[in-house]
């Protein structure tokens, strides 16, 4: 039915080319008037099938048209199909062919008063407009079809950005997550682990190392819940603020280490006269925290040396050491700590290694100070 408009539109322009000769060979070619009637009524039943080879529908139709008035809104039909498919070649030939079959007609077709240069004139503007219309719908098509496309890549483009966006979120998450609380829990854990295997401690030191582990439970929770602050958009309730430790956080992360028990050399050789920016300090200050942590769970008991150096010319170096553990503790390791540092520092345009130095693990990171 959504075609149905074109064949109503063939009707007419037969119907206003025939009207013209019909009367005539009726009354005076009734054997021309039966060819044209035929011929006309099998072009409409084979421009059904145009889509199916355009080029040679077209032809056999125009051929047709040379004898039959019938034949001229199929052979038009046919032949703008053609022509919306915009190859020159098959443009000129079809074109070519429907304007000596409309010169044929006016030929042999009984037209009163018919004029050979008008006819002829009158048939050239007929079939150039109606290849040139063909052109046109062709043009208009590709148009769309372009424009349609781009709009489905573009929305295409934006779904993958977004699902994009979703996963680098993600990820972004779960390597804070693990920086922050990874570092909370090993300690809850070293702790825990050492009150177990204390069978000397009176009632008041038991209390103070529990106390000490509920603190430390505590402050994870807390990070967590600051951590998690950033997926609560819809949350009505005050948001909580991400935790963002920076450079100048670290002296207070090695004295906390310290107090729990961890022997640590720290020696700060930054240039002082700039401040750090918050982003180098940030990851800095990250990868710090996974050293201890790392030596908590690989190599308890042993001390850890961490050297900082840089300036904003050269960026900034960390350095950190510790003796190879031989009784790793028994808080369990994903083995995903030092891949999440490897994968923040690049990402800040820096580069981190870790390698062994006789009985000594180093991880070593440099990161340019404007990261």
């Amino acid at each position: 039915m959504s075609h149905a408009w074109r064949y109503g539109l063939c009707v007419v322009f037969s119907a206003a080319v025939w009207q013209t000769v019909a009367a005539a060979e009726w009354r005076e070619h009734r054997l021309l008037f039966t060819i044209d009637v035929v011929l006309g009524v099998a072009a409409f039943v084979l421009v059904y099938f145009r889509r199916r080879a355009p080029k040679r529908v077209a032809l056999v139709i125009a051929a047709m048209s040379a004898f039959s008035g019938l034949a001229a809104g199929p052979a038009t039909l046919a032949a703008v199909s053609v022509a919306t498919r915009r190859r020159w070649r098959e443009v000129v030939l079809v074109g070519s062919a429907n304007f000596v079959a409309a010169q044929t007609w006016t030929t042999i077709a009984p037209i009163e008063d018919s004029d050979f240069l008008v006819a002829t004139l009158v048939n050239l503007a007929v079939n150039t407009g109606m290849m040139g219309w063909g052109l046109y719908i062709g043009s208009r098509r590709e148009l769309l079809w372009n424009l349609r496309n781009r709009a489905e890549r573009a929305e295409l483009e934006q779904e993958l950005r977004l699902t994009q966006a979703r996963s680098t979120e993600r990820a972004r998450i779960a390597g804070e997550m693990h920086d922050v609380v990874a570092h909370r829990i090993t300690q809850v854990s070293m702790q825990a682990g050492a009150l177990a295997f204390r069978d000397d401690l009176d009632a008041e030191r038991l209390r103070e190392g529990l106390g000490q582990i509920q603190q430390q439970a505590n402050d994870a929770l807390h990070e967590l819940r600051g951590v998690l602050g950033v997926l609560r958009e819809d949350d009505p309730s005050t948001p909580t603020a991400r935790p963002q430790p920076t450079y100048d956080d670290i002296a207070a992360l090695v004295d906390e280490a310290r107090s729990l028990g961890l022997d640590i050399d720290w020696a700060d050789h930054v240039d002082g006269d700039v401040p750090v920016p918050p982003v180098t300090g940030r990851t800095v200050y990250r990868i710090v925290q996974e050293g201890i942590t790392n030596v908590r769970k690989h190599a308890p008991g042993a001390g850890v040396e961490i050297r900082s150096s840089g300036d904003e010319h050269g960026g900034i170096t960390v350095v950190i050491s510790n003796p190879l553990g031989n009784r790793p503790s028994a808080a369990p390791g994903a083995g995903l700590g030092l891949v999440g540092l490897r994968e923040r520092t690049e990402l800040r345009g820096g580069r981190l290694h870790q390698r062994t130095e006789g009985s000594r693990f180093v991880l070593e990171a440099w990161l340019p100070w404007t990261a």
